[in-house]
């Protein structure tokens, strides 16, 4: 299939969110769409999958004009669209899922066994361990994406359109996942990649279309530029990445504010470290390796089998999240949309939940002191919105982090814990998050972040721990933090000479 989408306009009445965009995508050709987020990025491809129709401008493919595009239309011209926000029945079966509304007939009955049938054949083209007749409401949030990509593929499309598919995935089911996009692509399939994963987008993608504010920038082929040019694209300016780190030393105070010994629980073993006020510690390792699980309990989450957590030389005895909150300690959790914001509250209250649980004594809310309590963390962490009552879903990714992020300061919290603190953020996002999380342990705040991302635990990190089967393997200085380094360890190896102190 050749796609052609030329001078697309779209307006939201007064707003415009494309203005003259042009795209181009070839038969087996895997396309990246590069944009912060509110680029246009997801417009485009809603214009494309006939979710709404564009202002003016044409779609052509395969040398056709094709007119008034609906989401019928799209299928049956072989588009799938498989969208960041997770769009499966939880009550259905898996492969009732992946028919749902192209139900397989024989003689006027759905034909149960030649669905199941199928669908189980894609699953195990897939490489992947999901029962065709399990129910969706009993699976992992990764493997609910992999129902979704296994759907697109199920009805051999010829274009399909991937946003921010591996948010959700480890890295053998991202190696699954190209290895399947590599092979369909050699079949003509084409993709159309949206990842604001630089890392992925240069493995995976053959060519780039950058958009900026609903505009059009550029397109080319990724082996032409790299990561730093892909960056300055994007957001428009350069960033100095090596000097985003600046010596951490001497804002790193003596004091212990959490001191953790010889801890085990669920997936880790003998976990221990000192962190000191001030101080950024990052823990990573393969998928795996027991980081979110140590996350989950350092924060009271679950539970703990052996050894101790004290917190400014007390010993933590409660083992529960609101006793942890008591000792100031605050959380911004993985997968922001499901553990971290309230969608259906406003910004306001999302921004308070935590303050309401352990510092609000009063019988009533006072809006007004709570109206106040939000404006100086709005000042302070330069987020951006219309109003504090609007959804908190109205915010971009790196604003809804922000707020999360000031849940905790309102509450005074002295030591945080950041799990992917930047995942599906944009590039321009990312790097305000790590300039705050910088200022913040500045500021005396101590801050433990677990990331799988190398560039991140090295823009911010002062001590990285590295772990491999539930265990600490070492940690590295900030001297001896290199990829290579992190790699070695994440897979189990020992590096000579380094000071092992675990």
């Amino acid at each position: 299939m050749l796609l052609e989408m030329k001078n697309i306009v779209k307006d939201f009445g007064a707003v415009k969110a494309l203005s003259d965009v042009d795209l181009i995508v070839g038969a087996g050709e895997i396309h990246g769409l590069l944009g912060e987020n509110g680029a246009g990025k997801t417009t485009l491809m809603n214009v494309l999958s006939g979710t709404f129709p564009p202002t003016s401008g044409k779609i052509i493919i395969d040398g056709h004009d094709v007119l008034g595009m609906t989401p019928k239309k799209s299928k049956d011209m072989k588009i799938r669209f498989i969208h960041q926000e997770l769009n499966l029945c939880n009550d259905l079966m898996v492969y009732e899922n992946m028919f749902l509304g192209e139900e397989l007939l024989k003689r006027g009955i759905i034909d149960k066994k030649e669905e199941i049938r199928q669908a189980a054949d894609v699953l195990t083209r897939m490489n992947v361990s999901i029962d065709a007749k399990a129910i969706v409401g009993n699976l992992e949030t990764a493997q609910k994406q992999i129902v979704e990509i296994a759907k697109a593929l199920l009805f051999k499309s010829e274009l399909i359109i991937m946003d921010e598919p591996t948010t959700s995935l480890n890295n053998r089911e991202i190696d699954n996942l190209f290895a399947i996009m590599k092979e369909l692509k050699d079949q003509g399939v084409s993709f159309i990649y949206i990842s604001h994963k630089m890392p992925e987008l240069f493995t995976i993608c053959d060519k780039y279309t950058v958009l900026r504010d609903g505009v059009f920038i550029e397109t080319g082929f990724f082996k032409n530029i790299d990561e730093n040019r892909a960056t300055e694209l994007l957001i428009g300016h350069t960033f100095a990445h090596s000097n985003l780190k600046v010596d951490n030393a001497g804002f790193i105070q003596p004091e212990i504010f959490m001191e953790v010994n010889r801890l085990s629980g669920y997936t880790f073993n003998n976990v221990s470290f000192k962190l000191r006020k001030g101080e950024i510690l990052a823990f990573t390792g393969l998928q795996g390796a027991g980081t979110s699980e140590l996350a989950s309990a350092l924060f009271g989450a679950t539970a703990i089998t052996s050894g101790e957590i004290k917190i400014k030389g007390e010993t933590l005895k409660a083992q529960h999240i609101k006793a942890v909150m008591k000792h100031g300690v605050g959380m911004v959790p993985r997968n922001r949309k499901e553990r971290g914001i309230l969608p259906h509250l406003s910004i306001r209250d999302n921004h308070s939940i935590a303050y309401f649980t352990i510092k609000h004594k009063k019988l009533l809310i006072d809006k007004n002191e709570e109206k106040n309590r939000f404006a100086v963390n709005l000042g302070k962490m330069n987020i951006r919105i219309g109003s504090d009552t609007d959804a908190i879903t109205a915010l971009s990714g790196g604003n809804q982090q922000k707020v999360i992020i000031g849940r905790w300061l309102a509450t005074e919290a002295e030591i945080l814990i950041m799990e992917n603190p930047t995942q599906g953020i944009d590039v321009g996002a990312k790097y305000e998050i790590y300039k705050l999380i910088i200022e913040l342990s500045k500021q005396g705040k101590s801050i433990l972040v677990f990331s799988t991302e190398f560039p991140e635990i090295h823009h911010i990190a002062d001590q990285c721990f590295v772990m491999y089967k539930g265990e600490i393997n070492g940690d590295l200085s900030r001297e001896q933090m290199t990829e290579a380094n992190v790699m070695l360890l994440s897979t189990g190896a020992k590096l000579g000479g380094l000071d092992e102190k675990n």
